[in-house]
């Protein structure tokens, strides 16, 4: 009420009077009156002591840090300083933030480890931090057990740490970004092949649609055909037999006629009637009934069997090519290969070697990323070739795009793909390995036993990029940061791929996945 009067005594000089509260415009002012309903449920609160629940509320709870300075029961602390480490409530606070003995102290959110920030030996504050040692330190540790080390101030290490976390955060976010369009061009490509898959779908309903009706169609011209001519063949069968048996009524007249007069006793009776019989009709010649229904049906069989097979041949021939275009959509929808050895870089793959693949030929080191070819044991038999060599494969299969290097020592290295099932024999003499060697001033390609040279600058390093659904498969003499295309595979590979290796000697001859 107080409020709105002070309110209204500063428009005393005006003509009208508002309401603060509801924004009512009066022409003269109104006279305010105690509001009986808010008055009545004051009263009621102040009586059930609801005013005091919230304090509750403050008190500090087990999951809370409570006040050090509170006594009794403790309140939750609102903030910790770093300086005086102690824990404050809201009410214990208020000297930090009124006197200016206080100005410069710390204040951060509450923390149950302020101790942690005490020297155990010195019993200090720690303000420094030692980069020897990385760990946080007093003052006096700094000229003791420290002396001579490298120590900066607890501030500095986390500004430059801090530093370092920003620029972990900023490189995070790029690859969630990256990764997020790489979702997005996932999820372009899934709604591509869905698309391409129900057009493809939708098309080739419509062409055996169209097969089936040129079909029915065919099937209902043989049909009308067939029943043409067996409506042809009957009615001229009909008719012949209609002809055959007004013939038979003849002939059995006639004989009728013939028997009666061959009966007469009177012979000047037989001799007077004879003459005057009329000639026979001209017989139908035999040679117009020609019975063949099962002889024209034979024919139109054997025509339809002959279609059916050249149909199926054409079917079994050509069905081929349909399945390879469906299996050609995968690498029409891939992304292009990369340009550069950046792009490549993206699909990098960290390779680990297969122990169990290896023979007693090759040492593995650095973590299974390593082979070393040794000398081992002498062989009373040469008839196991690839004991006369090193091979290894990886331990995980490659996903479908990957991208791996491999530098090799002094000798020759041959780095291949294959199927998990390939390590029985020896990596490139099968259909089941893809192989690059690179020796001293020459490389070449092994496939199914089939060796071919391949042209290209002379490198201690080769890079492999795999796109497994696409089928594409190529090797790259890599030195700094150019890249040149030596040999590159296109195929359609049934199974999991594994990462290769064979070595030849010299004894201490490497090759490293990169």
């Amino acid at each position: 009420m107080n409020c709105i009067q002070t309110h209204w005594d500063k428009e005393d000089d005006k003509e009208v009077y508002s309401c603060p509260q509801c924004r009512r415009i009066f022409t003269s002012r109104p006279v305010l009156l105690k509001s009986i309903m808010l008055a009545d449920l004051m009263e009621k609160q102040k009586k059930t002591g609801l005013e005091e629940a919230p304090a509750d509320l403050c008190y500090a709870g087990a999951e809370d840090v409570a006040c050090d300075v509170c006594t009794g029961r403790k309140l939750r602390a609102c903030k910790s300083c770093l300086q005086c480490l102690i824990s404050y409530c809201e009410k214990h606070l208020q000297p930090h933030y009124e006197s200016p003995a206080f100005g410069k102290h710390k204040l951060v959110e509450p923390s149950k480890k302020l101790q942690e920030n005490i020297c155990s030996r010195h019993d200090e504050v720690m303000k420094m931090f030692c980069r020897t040692d990385q760990q946080s330190i007093c003052y006096l540790c700094s000229v003791d057990e420290h002396k001579g080390h490298d120590t900066v101030s607890a501030a500095a290490e986390r500004t430059e740490r801090q530093r370092e976390l920003e620029g972990s955060r900023l490189n995070i976010q790029q690859r969630i970004q990256d990764r997020e369009k790489e979702v997005k061009l996932l999820q372009q490509e899934v709604k591509a092949v869905n698309g391409s898959a129900d057009k493809a779908v939708e098309d080739s309903e419509k062409m055996f649609t169209e097969l089936n009706r040129l079909m029915e169609r065919r099937s209902s011209d043989v049909k009308q055909q067939v029943r043409s001519q067996q409506k042809r063949e009957v009615s001229r069968a009909k008719e012949l037999q209609e002809k055959l048996k007004q013939e038979i009524s003849e002939l059995k007249r006639r004989d009728a006629e013939l028997k009666l007069l061959s009966h007469r006793e009177d012979h000047n009776q037989f001799l007077h009637s004879y003459p005057s019989l009329p000639a026979l009709s001209e017989a139908t010649h035999s040679s117009s009934i020609n019975i063949r229904p099962l002889s024209y049906l034979e024919d139109v069989k054997a025509a339809l069997s002959k279609f059916r097979d050249k149909l199926r041949n054409v079917l079994r021939d050509k069905w081929t090519k349909v399945y390879l275009t469906v299996g050609d959509v995968d690498m029409l929808l891939s992304q292009p290969q990369p340009k550069t050895r950046a792009g490549f870089l993206k699909y990098s793959r960290k390779i680990t070697l297969d122990p169990n693949t290896a023979n007693t030929r090759l040492l593995l080191s650095e973590r299974n990323r390593k082979a070393t070819f040794r000398l081992g044991q002498s062989f009373a038999s040469q008839t196991d070739k690839k004991m006369m060599s090193g091979q290894v494969l990886s331990k995980e299969s490659l996903p479908g795009r990957c991208y791996w290097e491999v530098e090799k020592g002094v000798g020759g290295v041959a780095v291949a793909v294959a199927y998990k099932d390939n390590n029985t024999e020896i990596i490139g003499n099968s259909n089941k390995s893809w192989t690059l060697g690179f020796y001293k001033g020459r490389y070449d390609f092994k496939h199914q036993k089939h060796q071919a040279p391949v042209p290209g600058p002379q490198s201690s390093r080769v890079g492999v990029y795999l796109d497994h659904s696409a089928g594409i498969l190529s090797f790259y003499s890599v030195s700094e940061e150019t890249m040149t295309l030596l040999h590159r595979v296109q195929t359609t590979f049934t199974q999991p791929l594994y990462a290769g290796l064979r070595l030849n000697g010299p004894p201490g001859n490497t090759a490293e996945m990169l």
